[in-house]
């Protein structure tokens, strides 16, 4: 059976995938009590002394804002670790499936972006993520990255859809930003498409893809399809009003991709189906969320 290293297990995508990777393999899972990303030494140390045969890597330093003014955190834990990591992989025979992001692209195009168009992020965050690619693109030849966009999740830490929720039951209007472009991603829909990549993982399909839901929404849209879904199912809710802002009425430290739609095609072809559309995914997290609370 298949040894399954996952790192990252208490995160959004990671519980969802400590959930169904079990399918597929014998599943070790590692948490933030068990690896501190910020010593890269410690996750060498792990990946040699598990020898897992696959390797999912699901942790990352996501703060966006807070990237800026802790630059060396972002860049140890995102850039330099995921190397170590790759490293340690490398020694052990080990494939690995690691997470990236959208952010790694300026956001200036108006076309889908393809895995093999230029980087250039335009924040830390992005930087220290295109960091990480690099390094494991230079330790480990046996290694898929995944690009991913708005991530959430039933599970876990607060995500845009549950903080929607929380203020809608507090408040009558919300202003949302409407000219930042993307693709919502549920991330049991994300983790499900890497539970299928994993048994098929070789050298040939080693790379880099891109898996968001499908569908295109402003953080706007989003915002308004939450309010739609959440009243059909009886979530309490105050809100009347959703008004669309631009980015330079909502400042924040770090600059973030205006359009950053990721292209579908190489994921679709892989998994030899297309992502769910994300207002679906939407309604059913909504669901699962409801009897959770229930």
């Amino acid at each position: 059976m298949t040894k399954i290293l996952l790192i990252g297990a208490n995160g959004q995508v990671g519980r969802e995938l400590a959930h169904v990777l079990p399918a597929v393999g014998e599943v070790i899972a590692i948490g933030r009590s068990q690896l501190d990303l910020s010593q890269p030494r410690a996750a060498y140390t792990l990946v040699l002394g598990a020898h897992p045969d696959m390797i999912v890597n699901a942790a990352a330093y996501t703060a966006v804002d807070k990237a800026e003014t802790e630059s060396d955190l972002a860049m140890l834990v995102n850039g330099t670790t995921p190397g170590m990591i790759a490293k340690a992989a490398a020694e052990v025979g080990a494939g690995l499936i690691h997470l990236s992001t959208d952010y790694v692209f300026a956001g200036t195009q108006g076309v889908a972006y393809q895995e093999t168009d230029p980087t250039n992020p335009i924040g830390v965050y992005g930087q220290s993520k295109r960091a990480g690619e690099m390094a494991i693109q230079t330790a480990l030849p046996l290694h898929q990255i995944i690009r991913t966009a708005w991530v959430y999740g039933t599970l876990g830490k607060a995500n845009f859809v549950k903080t929607m929720l929380r203020l809608g039951a507090e408040r009558q209007e919300l202003r949302v930003v409407a000219d930042q472009i993307g693709s919502p991603t549920w991330a049991k829909d994300l983790a499900r498409a890497i539970a299928q990549l994993l048994p098929k993982f070789t050298l040939e399909s080693a790379g880099t893809y891109h898996y968001t839901n499908s569908g295109v929404a402003s953080w706007y849209d989003f915002a308004v399809a939450i309010f739609e879904e959440a009243h059909q199912l009886g979530f309490p809710l105050q809100i009347e009003r959703v008004i669309p802002i631009t980015t330079a009425e909502y400042p924040t430290p770090a600059r973030r991709p205006a359009f950053s739609v990721l292209s579908l095609k190489k994921i679709s072809t892989a998994l030899e189906n297309h992502p769910p559309h994300w207002r679906a995914s939407l309604r059913q997290m909504l669901a699962e969320l409801k009897a959770l609370n229930a």
